[in-house]
């Protein structure tokens, strides 16, 4: 993938930390992925707005990956494709990005997640 490392917001790390806590998930690259999905279920393009990464929260590809990088490497490519948007790397770099901030400003503005039970159903309701 061209991505080679993921930083986060401080806004999206506050609200991963709050995610974190109603649900148990003790890891980042988890949710991350979560939103990740989330976001492109929606199958609208994000509104394109700069992202500061400036938190401390920081993970390789392969982190957030695992064993899956493949499959997400191609949701990212099979989105921008469906979408008419050119495959480069700085889309797929960006498109990648702003689906992950706009997954997790989801997961944790609905306040409909109160537990690892109400994401279960969340993904299940897709």
């Amino acid at each position: 993938m061209i991505i080679k490392q993921i930083r986060l917001s401080n806004s999206a790390k506050d609200k991963l930390s709050r995610l974190k806590g109603k649900t148990g998930l003790k890891n980042w690259n988890v949710l991350c992925r979560w939103a990740l999905c989330f976001s492109l279920h929606e199958n609208t393009i994000p509104t394109d707005v700069p992202i500061v990464a400036d938190s401390n929260v920081e993970m390789s590809w392969y982190t957030f990956a695992g064993e899956y990088s493949e499959i997400y490497e191609a949701l990212i490519i099979e989105w921008c494709a469906e979408k008419r948007i050119e495959l480069t790397e700085e889309n797929l770099s960006k498109y990648f990005k702003l689906h992950l901030e706009r997954g997790i400003s989801y997961l944790t503005g609905t306040n409909f997640i109160k537990s690892l039970d109400d994401l279960l159903s969340l993904a299940l309701e897709a």
